[in-house]
């Protein structure tokens, strides 16, 4: 599982920096960092807070983060295609709250 690299590939769907995001999930920039690097497991509670800050389910970030082995019963273009469609709806989900 890569949670690092799901965290930062949705930190830059979303348009934040990593001190944006740090601040808004309470967890220090360097720690934050860290955790993009997979350097640094997280704790529950900071995936908690990152994906509250981030506006996506926990699932969805976990998900992200699976590799083709942790998910046996999809391919890997089955796994590439829902990550696809899963950043297209944060996509979405960014245009509708830009308009209220």
């Amino acid at each position: 599982m890569n949670l690092g690299k799901a965290i930062r590939t949705c930190r830059k769907k979303k348009g934040l920096t990593q001190a944006e995001l740090a601040s808004l999930s309470k967890i220090s920039v360097s720690h934050l960092c860290l955790l993009e690097k997979d350097k640094r497991d997280p704790s529950l509670s900071a995936v908690n807070s990152i994906s509250d800050a981030l506006k996506i389910p926990v699932s969805v970030l976990v998900l992200l983060a699976s590799r083709h082995e942790d998910i046996n019963e999809l391919s890997e273009n089955q796994i590439e295609e829902l990550s696809r469609n899963i950043m297209g709806i944060m996509d979405g989900a960014n245009k509708q709250e830009s308009l209220f």
